[in-house]
């Protein structure tokens, strides 16, 4: 489970580059950028390490 909340996290992470990038996505992908943060925290508060 800890390592698919990281793969969620690294794919939605390059899915807001690319919408920073092209700007085709908007405010969605900045959505998904801040819910991928709030999962790598949570994991880190957790005690799990990267």
């Amino acid at each position: 489970m800890n390592s698919l909340l990281y793969l969620i996290a690294v794919i939605l992470i390059i899915g807001w580059l690319l919408g920073f990038f092209v700007y085709s996505a908007g405010a969605l992908i900045h959505v998904l950028l801040v819910l991928a943060i709030i999962a790598v925290l949570v994991n880190i508060i957790r005690g799990r390490a990267l």
